[in-house]
């Protein structure tokens, strides 16, 4: 299949970017998540840095592979005004557009012919290597993948095939001198750039199974989940609601929760209802950890009874931030 063939399928399929390469290894890939590892920067985060010997060889994924082919899902979606008691999620948590993405990669993979495999947010392939190569998009400054048309708000997904389809090239882009999303990040996880210090990253730390920092609390805001901060900053995404072709988000969207919600519902429905967020080892409390903090940096005095049970908790996890919380209440009360 010719490049241009492959643009109007995927057009056909509703993705909204899509590129190939060939299906070898990604050497120096694997080097750089040797070296990361070693030095710390990926904190205790598995994914696909878990086994490089696995996720940066597409051409051991799918026996006869012969291509990769790599697609982005645009997320991005008009955020409505920040209510009373609410806590933010990031854009890509809305809804599951990684869901859309591996339907949508599967057709693909029909619609081409032989063997193929879709991996979709799994641990066993460097999605952002494969969309660099293929001229998806090119690695921001932020670590991101940014896309041309669509900046940086996107999902990726790869499709390992047998079929033979016709190289796109790498980008010829970068950020240039821009440091806005260096800049930008209160707690200098991005101070190398192009290289993220996770322990030193908001996002991780909303997923961590550890006490959040005291020092980084306050930055988070009203965030319970991820951050999207550098991303807000980014020239790259500037104009993007002028070149979305979908307009309205859907329905099952969900840009913000309530944080009285996360802290007082049934923590086994509260982690069914979120169960596209990754939580360790699928435990709620981190949820309402999320929320403890969130509530500290948004909440008023009126809202220290949400705490009380907190504060009184025998989990000790969940009494500390419901005290650092109280504490931020009674300071802003004072």
């Amino acid at each position: 299949m010719m490049a241009a063939e492959l643009h109007d399928l995927a057009q056909e399929l509703g993705l909204d970017v899509v590129g190939a390469t060939p299906a070898s290894a990604y050497a120096q890939t694997e080097e750089d998540i040797r070296t990361r590892r070693a030095r710390g920067l990926f904190a205790d985060m598995r994914f696909t840095m878990a086994q490089p010997e696995t996720s940066c060889h597409p051409e051991t994924l799918l026996p006869e592979a012969r291509t990769v082919i790599s697609a982005a899902h645009c997320y991005w979606y008009e955020e409505p005004p920040l209510e009373a008691r609410e806590g933010r999620l990031p854009r890509y948590t809305w809804y599951d557009g990684y869901a859309l993405l591996r339907e949508r990669l599967d057709a693909l993979g029909r619609r081409l012919g032989g063997e193929y495999r879709v991996l979709v947010d799994a641990n066993q392939h460097v999605d952002r290597e494969a969309a660099a190569r293929s001229g998806v998009g090119f690695y921001g400054k932020n670590t991101m993948l940014i896309t041309r048309r669509h900046g940086s708000w996107v999902v990726l997904g790869t499709l390992v095939t047998e079929a033979e389809v016709e190289t796109t090239p790498p980008l010829e882009l970068d950020c240039g001198s821009c440091t806005l999303c260096i800049d930008a990040c209160p707690t200098g996880a991005l101070d190398e750039p192009g290289t993220l210090d996770a322990t030193r990253c908001l996002s991780y730390w909303t997923q961590a199974p550890d006490s959040i920092p005291p020092e980084y609390r306050v930055a988070l805001g009203p965030q319970v989940y991820g951050c999207d901060i550098c991303q807000d900053v980014c020239p790259w995404n500037r104009g993007v609601e002028k070149r979305r072709e979908r307009g309205q988000a859907p329905n099952e969207a969900e840009p913000h929760v309530s944080l009285v919600d996360w802290l007082e519902r049934d923590g086994e429905e509260l982690r069914r209802n979120y169960d596209r967020l990754y939580v360790p080892r699928n435990d709620p409390r981190y949820l309402r950890r999320n929320a403890l903090v969130a509530l500290g940096n948004t909440g008023v005095a009126g809202d220290r009874a949400t705490l009380d049970p907190y504060l009184h908790s025998d989990d000790d996890l969940l009494r500390e931030h419901a005290e650092w919380a109280a504490a931020q209440l009674d300071r802003r009360d004072a």
